[in-house]
């Protein structure tokens, strides 16, 4: 009988998250050693904890408890790619965005005006100052949401291979048993001559580790399916912590840094709405150049 399985850490207080370990082996030996693939089970076969398979292909209560446990771990396989993949897109994204902002911030310093207006030139260098600011707060927050929620996902989703082969394994055990089965159940129905009775009791040899095999690895595969399915919860707590806590950091960052801004290019007592007629009214005396007028 192999090793029972050990539930990965649930995150010491002061670990980093990306030390540490996957579900798998060491921690997981009983499991990657039998094999964990994504291929689905059929659903033809059932099984029994009693010696024979049931006929006609019924499933079996061990056939539905054992479907049940497998399909919320290839339930949590798709979710934990999904969340990988969008954290990934999630992270390019504010990464485009910030700097996006720098090169905007860049061009308009080298805008002509800015030669011409000094005061332009002054809100402007804030702007450029805020913005290079909130690129380097930015790719700070994704460092550390690469390395605490992104790569431990990764290495979860590691795991999954050496569950699906395990579960082939014992898929191809099955299928070995019920042929074996089969074939026992046709001697036992011939006539009790002398050679039908050698040839059952060959059968019954034959069948007999393979029906070990099978009730073992079906055993053993429904003992730690559970186990490895709860460890979820404790492997990544930690990194959705972690995720909150970047987050916090990043958004308190950014509200010091566009109050600083603010200050230092708002001017007091001009309301937004004042801000537009002035806008409107430029506009309207540039429309009034004999170069844009409609003809």
């Amino acid at each position: 009988m192999q090793k029972s399985v050990h539930l990965p850490p649930p995150g010491k207080k002061n670990e980093p998250l990306r030390d540490r370990k996957a579900p798998h082996d060491p921690l997981f030996p009983s499991l990657c050693s039998v094999g964990f693939g994504v291929a689905p089970l059929p659903h033809n076969h059932g099984a029994d904890d009693a010696p024979a398979l049931q006929a006609g292909g019924i499933l079996s209560q061990v056939e539905r408890d054992f479907e049940r446990e497998y399909g919320k771990l290839q339930q949590l396989e798709d979710q934990t790619k999904k969340l990988q993949k969008d954290m990934k897109k999630s992270t390019d994204a504010d990464l485009a965005m910030s700097k996006s902002a720098v090169k905007i911030s860049s061009d308009l310093l080298s805008n002509p005006l800015c030669e011409q207006e000094p005061a332009f030139l002054e809100m402007v260098t804030a702007f450029d100052t805020a913005m290079k600011r909130m690129d380097s707060f930015n790719q700070e927050k994704v460092n550390q949401i690469q390395k605490t929620v992104i790569e431990p996902l990764k290495k979860f989703s590691s795991v999954f291979p050496s569950l699906n082969m395990a579960v082939k394994r014992r898929e191809q055990t099955l299928q070995d048993y019920k042929r074996l089965q089969s074939k026992v159940e046709k001697y036992e129905e011939k006539e009790r001559t002398g050679p039908v009775l050698a040839k059952l009791h060959q059968a019954r040899e034959e069948l007999r580790p393979v029906k070990e095999d099978f009730e073992a690895k079906n055993k053993q595969l429904l003992e730690e399916m559970p186990k490895f399915y709860s460890s979820r919860i404790d492997y990544f707590k930690p990194s959705f912590e972690s995720l909150v806590r970047a987050q916090v950091v990043y958004y308190t960052e950014m509200h010091k840094i566009f109050g600083d801004l603010t200050a230092q290019i708002d001017r007091p007592g001009l309301s937004d709405e004042q801000r537009e007629r002035e806008n409107d009214a430029k506009l309207g005396e540039l429309r009034a150049l004999s170069i844009v007028a409609d003809d």
